[in-house]
């Protein structure tokens, strides 16, 4: 008969995670544990890979067909692998949201500086405006008394 030895199997999934706006990183580190039964006489590879896309010390290892506990500990060694699959398709698919929403947020600042960039010039033309139409305004009194001075000296030569 085989023998079987008890051995821990460990998973971990370090995610990092940036707060925005003040690009705080932080690492999270989420870890599973659990006691699997290992056939030692059995060769390496002669179970197939029950999840390929993982790394080959995360895949569950065989189950010993005979021990019910062996299979509960393959059934849930294989929710984990699930789960860990399922964790790792989020965390892809909120990293491609991050990217979006910081490419939006970027827009937005544009937009915004944009805007702040045009009521500066708004209110720099409306000053300008305001002084050129007061030069307009004593330029007219000026040529005004001029006139009235020209048409005195007309009148008295």
């Amino acid at each position: 008969m085989n023998e079987l030895t008890l051995v821990q199997k460990e998973c971990y999934l370090q995610v990092r995670v940036k707060a925005f706006p003040c690009s705080m990183e932080k690492f999270v580190v989420l870890r599973c544990s659990h006691h699997v039964y290992v056939d030692d006489d059995a060769p390496e590879n002669s179970f197939p890979l029950a999840f390929p896309e993982l790394d080959q010390q995360l895949q569950p290892l065989p189950p010993c067909h005979d021990s019910t506990e062996s299979m509960q500990v393959y059934k849930q060694h294989c929710k984990i692998a699930e789960e860990y699959h399922e964790v790792k398709k989020e965390i892809a698919l909120l990293e491609e949201r991050k990217k979006e929403l910081i490419a939006r947020l970027e827009q937005v600042e544009k937009e915004s500086m944009d805007a702040a960039q045009l009521a500066k010039e708004y209110a720099e033309l409306t000053e300008e405006n305001r002084t050129l139409k007061l030069a307009q305004t004593q330029c007219v009194e000026q040529l005004e008394k001029l006139r009235i001075q020209y048409q005195k000296r007309q009148g008295s030569s």
